[in-house]
Order: structure tokens, then C-alpha cells, then sequence
């Protein structure tokens, strides 16, 4: 199977202003100059991370989602990030994972961080989503749920994994960076995957501060990237599928994996 090249972009979002956010991040990507199968953005990249959706006003999610199918076909890759979307009465933390021909998938934020009221305003995913891309199996997942390894685990049935990746778009404030840099290593090696955290950077609009620190992590807890502290930065990274097929072969703990159900 064919390497896999992954662009990270660890930007620092205008608080709440969508227009300028979709601006600024046409120029960063516009100046991608190598080829990339998979561009992944922050949590909530064209808002800032908003619990209280009734702040944003005339807001279109519509607009930035036909923004990414641009991304998607003038780069001729896969394009992911989370944005607000309401749908009835619910709203929804909801990661895009948009495709080059414009269609898309998508997974509802699972575990929202009550601890800065997301519950109060977000309706809670009931999806699970696995996503392929050249041959790979991709798990996406949105922030607060890398502290849950349940919803995280990887399966492993007679050999064939669930995923070969899994990935955490995210705003991750510098308070509590020991956790974000320790839990990452972790869900790589527990669960014989590659492991991508991405990170913003800068201050929200609660003056809550954000270390960036994005990070590719290898099935061996390796660190194969790691983006700089507390500024924007963009970085390309090739994921090699046949180590990490060797590595399952040579130490196949996934044979050995319990068996379980997750109830929606």
C-alpha cells in the first residue's frame, strides 16, 4: 500500500469571525506547495472553539462547508475539520470530512467538554465514523474524546484492524498540555495505530491560551512531528504502511484485544 501524506495546520483563528477566518486559511493552504492526500484543520477552525452558538450571528455553516469542497478539489485531497451545525433544535460539534469530488462524511462530536458548558448548547453524536483514503482505515475524533480510550480502541479481527490511523482535531488549551502530550503517545500504542493531534494556537476570545503543539505520533509512540509551542505552523508528514504493518506482524497484541460492544 502506497504511503500516506498528511498537512497539518496549526492555525490561530479570529475569534468568531468566519469571513476572516475562511481568508486566512485560503492563504495558508494556498501556500501548500507539496502534494498531500489528507489536510487536517483545528476544532471549530472557523470560529474559534464557541459553546454558545447564539453568539455567532448571520452564521451559514453552508459557507464554510462549500469552502472546504474548494480546498478539497483545487488540492485534489481529503479535507477535515469541525464547525457548528444546527439542524431542528440541535446543534452539533460536527467534523467534515470532505472528499476532492465534494462529497462528504461526517461524525457528531461524541463527549462534549462540560466543563466549559458544551453540553448545555451541543447535542451529543451517536455515530461512530470510520473513513478510507488510498487503502488506509481512518478513525476521526474531535478533542475531549482523547480522554475517553474506550470510544477510541481500535478492533482487531483475525488480523484486519478497524483503523491504521486514528486523529483528534482539536483546541487544546496550554493548561492542561501535559495531558494533551501524554494521551497522544498513549492511544498510538495501545491501540497499533498512527495517532495525529491537531492543535491550534494563540488565545481564544476567553483569553484562554492554546500551545498548539500538534503532533504525529507512530504505533511505536514516536514522535514523528511535533509543531512548534504557542504559534501558527503548517507541516507535511508521509505515514509509512509498511512499518506499521511489520510492527503488527512482529508484536501482534491486537490478536489478544478484548472483544466489546459501545452502546449509543
Amino acid at each position: 500500500m502506497k504511503d500516506l501524506t498528511v498537512t497539518i495546520i496549526q492555525s490561530e483563528p479570529y475569534w468568531l469571525k468566519v469571513n476572516e477566518n475562511l481568508t486566512y486559511l485560503d492563504s495558508l493552504i494556498n501556500d501548500i506547495k507539496e502534494p498531500t492526500d489528507l489536510i487536517l484543520l483545528p476544532e471549530m477552525f472557523n470560529t474559534g472553539f464557541v459553546t454558545s452558538p447564539s453568539l455567532l450571528n448571520d452564521y451559514h455553516p453552508s459557507l464554510t462547508i462549500e469552502k472546504m469542497r474548494q480546498w478539497a478539489a483545487e488540492k485534489n485531497c481529503v479535507v477535515a475539520g469541525t464547525l457548528i451545525v444546527t439542524e431542528g433544535r440541535d446543534n452539533f460539534n460536527r467534523l467534515i470530512w470532505m472528499k476532492p469530488d465534494g462529497e462528504y462524511q461526517y461524525y457528531d462530536k461524541r463527549h462534549l467538554f462540560r466543563f466549559a458548558n458544551e453540553h448545555a448548547s451541543f447535542s451529543t453524536g451517536n455515530n461512530e465514523l470510520f473513513v478510507s483514503l488510498h487503502g488506509w482505515k481512518l478513525k476521526p475524533l474531535i478533542c475531549y474524546d482523547l480522554r475517553f480510550p474506550v470510544w477510541c480502541k481500535n478492533r482487531c479481527d483475525n488480523g484486519e484492524y478497524a483503523y491504521d490511523i486514528i486523529f483528534f482535531l482539536s483546541n487544546w488549551p496550554t493548561a492542561r498540555r501535559f495531558t494533551w502530550k501524554s494521551l497522544l503517545p498513549a492511544r498510538a500504542i495501545e491501540n497499533q495505530s498512527y495517532c495525529i493531534g491537531v492543535n491550534r494556537s494563540g488565545a481564544d476570545g476567553n483569553d484562554i491560551l492554546h500551545s498548539g503543539e500538534s503532533m504525529v505520533i507512530n504505533q511505536r509512540g514516536e514522535h514523528l512531528a511535533l509543531l512548534a509551542e504557542g504559534q501558527p505552523e503548517i507541516r507535511t508528514v508521509t505515514l509509512n504502511y509498511n512499518l506499521l504493518e511489520y510492527d503488527r506482524k512482529r508484536f501482534a497484541v491486537g490478536l489478544d484485544w478484548d472483544n466489546f460492544n459501545i452502546e449509543y
